[in-house]
Order: C-alpha cells, then structure tokens, then sequence
C-alpha cells in the first residue's frame, strides 16, 4: 500500500494545493476510521504487527512513534490515528483564543527536497472548542487507546508579557482529556514567539502551566501530567544549552526535539525556488540532520537522564534509528506522512524492530542512546 501510495497518490498531491491536500487526506482518514465495514480494512493495512514497548512519562507506549503536532490541530481524526497504528496521538496547537492564522497560500511542498514550508500561524478553534470536541469524542468512544498529547501555543493577540496566562488557559480546559502537554515556544509563524524560548520567559510559562497541573491534580485525585518543551533547530548551541537548563530547573518533564527551521537547504532543484523562498518554516528532509544533532547534544547535556522526543525529517526506520542512537526515547513524523502516506507507521516499526534484533539490543530502552556508547 506504501508503493501504491507513492505511485498513484502522491503524483496526483502535485497538482493540489497543499493545505486542502491535508484536508481532505484528514477528513478521509476520520471517514473511514469511523465506518464499522473500513475501519478494520484500516487496520490491517496500516497497523503494525510488531510491538516494541517502551515505558516514558508514566505510560507504556506499545512503540515509540506518534504523529507530530500540526497534522491533527482540531482532534478530527482520533479513531484514524488509532486505526493506522501510533502508539500516541498529538493534536495541536492550540491556543486559548480561537484564530485563523495567516492569509492563504501558507503551506507549500517541495516533492524532489521532500520538505514542506509552512506559515500557518496556529489557526485553531481555540482550547475551549477542542475541549468540547473531545468531550464528547470521550462520551462517544470512551477513553482512547492509546495516549494523547495537546501541544500548546501562543494566541497571535496576547501579548509576550501575558503567554503564561495564555498557555495556562488552554491547559485548564484540555487537562481533563490529555496525558501530556507540550509548551510550543518555538514556531516560527506567530511574531516573536521564539523570544519565549529563554530564561524568564520559558520559566514563568512553564511554572504557570505547572501550577493548573498541581491545582487540577489535587481536585482530581489524579497524576499531575507530564509537561514538555518544544524547542527550534535554529538555537546556537550556547542557547541550547541555557533553555535545556531552564526547562529542567522549572520543572519540565522532557524536551521535543525539534520544531521546523528557518533555515533552507544549500542545494535543490530550480523548480523548488518558489518554494524555498517562502517565508515560514521547513520541515521534512532537509531537517533530518540538524535534528538529529541537537538531539544527540541534549542527550550528552543530560547524561541521558531527560526524555527526548526526537522529531524532524523521519521518513523512514533508518531516519527513526538514528534518532534513538541520538537519544530520542519517543520520536514522531509530520512531513513523512505527506509523502509516504499511512504506511510510514509500519514501515518505521517494523524497521525498528530488525534494527533491534540486528544490533543485539533485547529493549528499546537498551538502544536509546547507543551512538554516545560507540567506540
């Protein structure tokens, strides 16, 4: 199906725009994924045979690959999600005020450099919306399967000084319904977002969704949630290092490594040029290896004692495996579903699983990290 997909539909995802591309495939996927006749057509398909458990932010994840952030931003397609195999559901980001975004065109695929740019802007219905769409998603299906993850961002109008109230916000309404939460201070798409990245800034935000996690904790009787950070590419290894402490010292549980870039790839094909030179950011195959990098610091920073999600160019196990030799506990994919289709589930676990058997490794908690221990 993986083949097919690149033979028929990617070729036709050429002449379509992007951004209704995405729509449709996501509208598709919840369609099918909700009809009792396709639904296990579905599973067969996509879902992989193997398991390869791994414990991380107290639940036990039957694999380690989800979906990143972006391709689910509303929480349409849970039972889809479910249905193709991830071990984890990221939906996101969301912001307290609903919003539009930024005017259209804004997303835009480079085929030949597998790289998709995008300025998006955060649109979303708002925390208040999604909250009610995943209440009744619960009262409809019950609990879902697998865990879910809300990514949380900065609404355009709220002013820096005021993000923590912002962030906090949505984490109180989504509580409820999600397992982790992953505090956004790095996409390039909302004006000056990524000045939230250091010190003071990443620290009042983190200390103010941390103080609804304790309030909702104790009024529950529940766990408080693990929170994350989600951090840019385009950090100089100095800053690197100050928000990986900061983001330790406030109390984060781990680290999502990495966002989209603003940087462009020195070299592709002349026809992509209008692509490249849109302004937003870039994820895809271009990104694999500076993501890798970054992961392999903050393993090195740590001592491999803070989880890391490694995310950015994964398109393959081989893209995935590197990832975990880096560090990576849990790793994701939002470009290599555009262009490897619902198929990149399997593929990337079942690859995983050979790589394990192949390098000796009886866990994958035995093989995250392993390129630090290399002689």
């Amino acid at each position: 199906m993986g083949i097919g997909y690149r033979i028929f539909v990617r070729p036709m995802l050429r002449f379509q725009d992007s951004e209704k591309s995405h729509s449709r495939a996501l509208k598709i996927l919840r369609l099918l994924s909700s009809n009792f006749v396709t639904r296990p057509f579905l599973q067969l398909l996509y879902r992989p045979r193997k398991e390869i458990p791994v414990e991380c932010f107290g639940s036990l994840y039957k694999h380690p690959f989800g979906n990143a952030a972006g391709l689910d931003k509303r929480a349409e397609a849970l039972r889809g999600w479910d249905a193709i195999g991830l071990s984890f559901i990221e939906i996101g980001g969301v912001t307290e005020h609903e919003q539009g975004g930024n005017p259209k065109p804004r997303m835009f695929r480079a085929n030949s450099s597998r790289a998709l740019v995008n300025r998006m802007g955060f649109n979303n219905p708002g925390s208040k919306k999604v909250a009610s769409t995943l209440a009744q998603h619960f009262t409809r299906y019950g609990t879902p399967k697998v865990p879910i993850w809300a990514n949380l961002g900065k609404s355009k109008t709220t002013e820096l000084e005021d993000a923590p109230s912002d962030y906090a916000a949505s984490m109180e309404r989504l509580w409820e319904y999600c397992d982790v939460f992953v505090i956004n201070v790095s996409s390039p798409n909302t004006p000056n977002l990524r000045e939230l990245q250091h010190d003071d800034a990443l620290e009042s935000i983190v200390k103010a969704c941390q103080q609804v996690n304790q309030q909702l904790s104790h009024q529950s009787g529940d766990k408080q949630k693990p929170l994350l950070v989600k951090i840019a590419p385009d950090l100089t290894d100095v800053q690197l290092k100050a928000v990986v402490l900061t983001a330790r010292s406030a109390g984060c549980d781990g680290i999502v490594a990495t966002n989209t870039t603003i940087d462009r790839p020195e070299n592709y094909p002349p026809s992509e040029e209008s692509v490249f030179s849109q302004t937003g950011g870039m994820s895809g195959s271009p990104l694999t290896h500076r993501s890798t990098v970054m992961i392999h610091q903050i393993y090195s920073m740590t001592n491999g004692e803070w989880p890391i999600v490694g995310v950015g160019g994964i398109s393959n196990a081989e893209d995935a495996w590197a990832k975990i030799g880096a560090g990576a506990t849990l790793i994701q994919a939002y470009s290599g579903f555009v262009f490897e289709g619902a198929s990149l589930t399997k593929s990337v676990v079942h690859g995983l699983d050979k790589k394990l058997r192949e390098h000796g490794f009886s866990s994958l908690d035995e093989a995250v990290g392993f390129s630090h221990r290399a002689k």
